[in-house]
C-alpha cells in the first residue's frame, strides 16, 4: 500500500440515508445503488418534489419583465 492511495469518499445517500461512495467507481453517485436512484426519479416523475414558486395572478402575463 502506498502513501499516495486516496480512500474513496463517503456521502449520506439522498434515497436511504446510507453511505454512500462518491466516486467515478460508483455508477449511481450520489446513490448508494440503482434501487435509490430509480425511486428519487420516480419521485421527480410523479411530482412528489417541486419547487416552490408563487404564479402571478391569471389576469397577468406569466413572466413579463415590464410587470416586475
Amino acid at each position: 500500500m502506498s502513501g499516495t492511495e486516496v480512500k474513496p469518499r463517503l456521502v449520506r445517500c439522498p434515497g436511504c440515508g446510507g453511505d454512500s461512495v462518491y466516486a467515478t467507481s460508483n455508477p449511481y453517485r450520489p446513490f448508494c445503488c440503482e434501487r435509490c436512484k430509480n425511486l428519487d426519479i420516480g419521485a421527480w416523475a410523479a411530482e412528489h418534489f417541486r419547487v416552490p414558486a408563487e404564479a402571478p395572478p391569471d389576469e397577468q402575463p406569466f413572466g413579463d419583465p415590464r410587470l416586475q
